[in-house]
């Protein structure tokens, strides 16, 4: 399946809806749209990942370039990921550094 990333700024909450495959060869199209959303001055990151089907360890690593480069004050949200991808995520621990939600929910997200 084709991998594709959309960014999406409202105010200063950057939305990146992922899709496909998430490996090597796509993780840099993933880590340009998180480096449009730090240039835009994002204050909350949320990954709309319901129609990922695959992560690699590349994705990972753009999900910490992106916690990293954005800094602890600005929340990074997982939504929507599947079985396989979030079992990527908690196996690693990095779970423990973003917030974990099935469905987006725009009163809790939204509200800054």
């Amino acid at each position: 399946m084709i991998f594709e990333a959309t960014l999406e700024m409202r105010d200063s909450i950057a939305r990146i809806t992922l899709s496909g495959e998430l490996d090597a060869a796509t993780a840099p199209l993933f880590k340009e749209k998180v480096e449009e959303a730090v240039a835009q001055g994002a204050k909350r990151l949320v990954l709309i990942m319901n129609g990922l089907e695959y992560m690699a360890s590349a994705g990972l690593r753009v999900m910490i370039f992106a916690k990293q480069t954005l800094g602890s004050s600005v929340d990074l949200y997982i939504v929507g990921a599947q079985d396989s991808v979030l079992e990527t995520i908690e196996m690693t621990g990095f779970y423990q550094g973003v917030i974990l939600r099935e469905r987006y929910d725009a009163a809790e997200i939204e509200s800054l």
